[in-house]
């Protein structure tokens, strides 16, 4: 109910228009096809006067001798949607630029209204979708394979997170709300959703629930604090950048927080499920043990979870920072002087406070966990053999030895039948 009220409170009436910038993100874009390419000298494409393709550009390093003494392609490129459908335009393609444009490749070309005509459209990237299209198809296949009915409700959790992503966590932000206290809602609604939908209503599920939600409050608080103290403004690039100047309103630094915390759930779910599990499995196997034999043992499974999970969330961080990370290695930067930058400053804290959640996330869920599947509740759990009033008699009236207590917390007592 707290979810609830919280989206409709914070619910957005759409993203504020702007004014496009014709930067980044910000353009209008197409789709075009490569029709033609051929291959010419550079300095007569130079003389020419056409310009090379803008975000294929050569790297600073390349010489004027070497682009005039090189083999350049010039490529034709027909715009395929849009109100100029089958116009076509040339770009140049330097020898030493990273991107190549092939004959009948798909492209995604920019076009900006108000430049010369024939400078309106040129190549800004790939067109990506048939591969990316294809590797989603080829995972949710093996998602449903191997995970059958499970697999599907997992399929189906992950595009309604994205629904919520996409239509109540993005434009509240852009519309001005506080971007913790949304990420805060959108989490815990993509939580209750992703968990009860996979793993059904159950005591079971509901006590990962409250494992997450304490251990999402935890990495709330704690970044808070520290995204302050660091004086960390969250506007670290050319993206940011972009976002802060066509809504200034934003709070940066309150992003920032909202991408740890959303960022952090993923892997807040996996752990406080097994743990979960873990405790429920050994109830299973021992319906004797007490709460803390329980715990005992579901922390000593929790300490190699923990290990694993904490290693995988750092590595993730670090292979996101990798370009940054070697350029920071080509300026034979000191590790102060990197750990102290911004950029990479963020990216510690991200990764220690999400990690700080993870850690914790382990012994409350598993005393959580433990608490709840001890309790005496009818009808749940294997019940023991009765025990007879005749000392050393078994169920079937035949002498026996007296019935073995399952656990150090259940000795000496004896279960009323």
């Amino acid at each position: 109910m707290a979810v609830l009220v919280g989206m409709v409170v914070l619910w957005p009436g759409g993203a504020p228009a702007h004014e496009r910038t014709g930067v980044g993100f910000d353009r209008q874009t197409q789709q075009a096809t490569v029709a033609e390419v051929e291959s010419i000298s550079c300095s007569s494409a130079n003389a020419s006067g056409v310009t090379p393709t803008g975000d294929t550009s050569t790297a600073e390093g390349s010489s004027a001798q070497q682009q005039e003494d090189g083999t350049c392609k010039r490529a034709t490129i027909r715009v395929d949607t849009g109100a100029d459908k089958g116009r076509t335009f040339t770009e140049i393609v330097q020898p030493d630029q990273s991107r190549q444009l092939h004959e009948g490749q798909k492209v995604v070309v920019a076009y900006e209204p108000s430049a010369p005509k024939d400078l309106q459209y040129s190549v800004t990237d790939v067109d990506r979708r048939v591969p990316l299209s294809l590797l989603a198809i080829i995972f949710a296949v093996a998602v449903v394979v191997v995970g059958r009915l499970r697999g599907v409700m997992a399929l189906v959790a992950l595009a309604i997170s994205f629904a919520v992503l996409n239509f109540f966590v993005l434009p509240a932000i852009l519309q001005g709300s506080n971007p913790l206290a949304v990420a805060v809602v959108g989490a815990s609604a993509i939580m209750l959703i992703a968990l009860y939908l996979c793993h059904g209503l159950s005591a079971r599920t509901s006590v990962a629930v409250l494992g997450t939600l304490i251990s999402l409050l935890l990495i709330g608080v704690l970044g808070s604090w520290f995204v302050d103290w660091a004086a960390l403004t969250g506007n670290t690039d050319d993206n940011t950048g972009l976002i802060h100047g066509l809504y200034p309103t934003i709070d940066m630094s309150g992003l920032l927080l909202a991408g740890i915390i959303i960022g952090s759930l993923g892997v807040l779910d996996d752990v406080t499920v097994t743990q979960t599990s873990a405790v429920w499995e050994l109830h299973e196997a021992n319906p004797s043990m007490g709460w803390r034999g329980l715990y005992r043992a579901g922390i000593r499974i929790g300490r190699d979870h923990i290990a694993s999970v904490v290693n995988t969330l750092v590595l993730a961080y670090a292979g996101a920072a990798l370009p940054l990370l070697l350029l920071f290695s080509i300026a034979e930067s000191s590790v102060g002087t990197v750990a102290n930058s911004e950029l990479v400053a963020q990216e510690i804290v991200r990764t220690l406070i999400g990690s700080i959640g993870l850690v914790a996330s382990v012994p409350v869920t598993t005393a959580l966990a433990a608490l709840v599947v001890s309790a005496d509740r009818p009808g749940t759990g294997a019940l023991p053999e009765p025990v007879s009033a005749t000392p050393g008699a078994t169920s079937a009236g035949t002498s026996g030895p007296a019935p073995q207590q399952g656990s150090r917390g259940g000795k000496g007592r004896r279960r009323k039948h």
